[in-house]
């Protein structure tokens, strides 16, 4: 199959204790909004505003294509989380703006359902993504980014061994506002420190 990339790339499929990462198809389109819908009220608060359409089957075809395509050339990689014992779909998590050349580096960012909230499946999904980004995609940094009052992120990002590196002011527009956050990162090579 042509998939727009001279060498063919299988998906990358990641297994962690907890959580199953692949990334999303056609298929997932009825959990991602089942989950994303009674979901809202919780995640509007840390993501951009959404669109009237958010959760239409067409809306989600466009968000695949840019998946794919991100994918394709090396941009990005996302993954939707699922249950390894039961495989419902949990979150997503992604690797975006990657960078090669001298940056060898790239951003992680990630969402959970409310209901699977504050049960190690995030954590378990970095423990399988961070080193999928150091030895497989031979990355040498990984930034987050997260708003200060998310505590549960901050917890998350300092347990995955991300060391906060400063505040960048008025950084992204969140929930229609435009939101200081926290930079994290971690460097190849940098074992975590877990609290």
């Amino acid at each position: 199959m042509f998939t727009g990339s001279f060498f063919r790339r299988d998906d990358p499929v990641l297994e962690g204790a907890k959580v199953v990462l692949r990334m999303p198809s056609s298929g997932d389109y009825a959990a991602w909004a089942a989950l994303r819908g009674e979901s809202r009220e919780f995640l509007s608060k840390w993501e951009p505003v959404w669109a009237p359409d958010e959760l239409t089957r067409k809306s989600y075809r466009r968000r695949l294509q840019q998946y794919q395509s991100a994918y394709q050339l090396g941009q990005a990689v996302s993954f939707f989380l699922f249950s390894r014992e039961n495989t419902i779909l949990l979150g997503g998590i992604s690797l975006s703006n990657i960078r090669r050349g001298a940056a060898q580096a790239a951003t992680i960012g990630y969402w959970m359902g409310e209901r699977h909230a504050g049960k190690g499946a995030m954590y378990d999904a970095l423990q399988c993504v961070i080193p999928y980004a150091f030895q497989t995609l031979r990355l040498h940094r990984l930034e987050a980014a997260c708003i200060p009052t998310n505590k549960r992120s901050v917890r998350l990002l300092e347990k995955a061994g991300f060391q906060r590196e400063g505040l960048m002011r008025s950084y992204l527009c969140i929930n229609g506002l435009w939101q200081d956050h926290y930079l994290y990162a971690r460097i190849v090579g940098e074992n975590p420190v877990q609290t």
